[in-house]
């Protein structure tokens, strides 16, 4: 009987020793599955052999944006006629004012043009008359409006525009320049029919009220248009154009 004991407690004692060398085999990795990579792979890792740097180069962008000056410039027109924009000049500035004058000129990139005898020209000669831009007459310029001044005014005042030359105008300087202008603009209002108004309404102050001046069209309404006096002097006031818009513009 001690002896059956005993050989049961070896028996326990050996499977503690299997059960704690199996784990520590497992643990140590040696239970792992695993698939070997092919030799090919296993070589890679080794020796990954000679590596190849490539270097990219960036491809010089063909520019396909039209130049700006190209909307204003015609093709295959007369070199003579192309704006300003379009021609680059060797001017002189020491010409004679007023007095006819050539310059060498040449067209500017993409830019063609023809002679008088329809011949396709890079370079050629431009006659005008020596005077600046800010010389040139009011209709070879356009120049900025402003709404902000009084057109009816005594004495009349005046107001800083900016001005450009159109373009088929050549002249020496600038194209752009500014310039003192009088006060001339209009807010729709029409003579005809404030003139209208207070010779039918003018006693109930409606020619005042049309154009912008409210107090005086309450004065007119509550007074009987001045008993008649005052719609009698706006009648010529507004005839002979003394009294216009509340907001200093001019007549249509």
């Amino acid at each position: 009987m001690a002896r059956a004991g005993a050989l049961l407690w070896d028996l326990r004692r050996l499977c503690r020793v299997l059960l704690f060398l199996s784990q520590f085999y497992i643990l140590s990795g040696g239970g792992s599955f695993s698939v070997e990579p092919s030799q090919p792979l296993a070589q890679s890792d080794k020796d990954p052999g000679p590596t190849r740097t490539f270097t990219v180069v960036p491809r010089a962008a063909e520019s396909t944006d039209i130049p700006p000056y190209m909307m204003k410039c015609p093709s295959n027109g007369l070199c003579s006629r192309l704006p300003a924009d379009c021609i680059e000049c060797k001017t002189n500035f020491s010409c004679v004012y007023g007095k006819p004058v050539t310059f060498d000129c040449t067209v500017k990139p993409s830019v063609t043009c023809v002679d008088q005898d329809f011949k396709s020209r890079k370079s050629f000669v431009l006659n005008m008359t020596c005077r600046f831009c800010w010389q040139l007459p009011e209709t070879d310029y356009e120049c900025s409006s402003s709404t902000s001044c009084m057109a009816v005014s005594c004495p009349r005042q005046r107001y800083t525009a900016n001005c450009t030359v159109r373009d088929h105008v050549h002249c020496l300087g600038n194209r752009t320049f500014p310039k003192m202008l009088y006060c001339n603009w209009t807010g729709g209002y029409k003579w005809s029919t404030a003139l209208a108004l207070s010779i039918t309404l003018g006693g109930f102050g409606a020619d005042r009220f049309y154009l912008g001046q409210w107090r005086e069209g309450l004065g007119k309404l509550f007074s009987f248009g001045g008993l008649g006096i005052w719609t009698l002097l706006d009648v010529l006031l507004i005839g002979v154009g003394y009294v216009g818009p509340a907001d200093g513009s001019l007549y249509i």
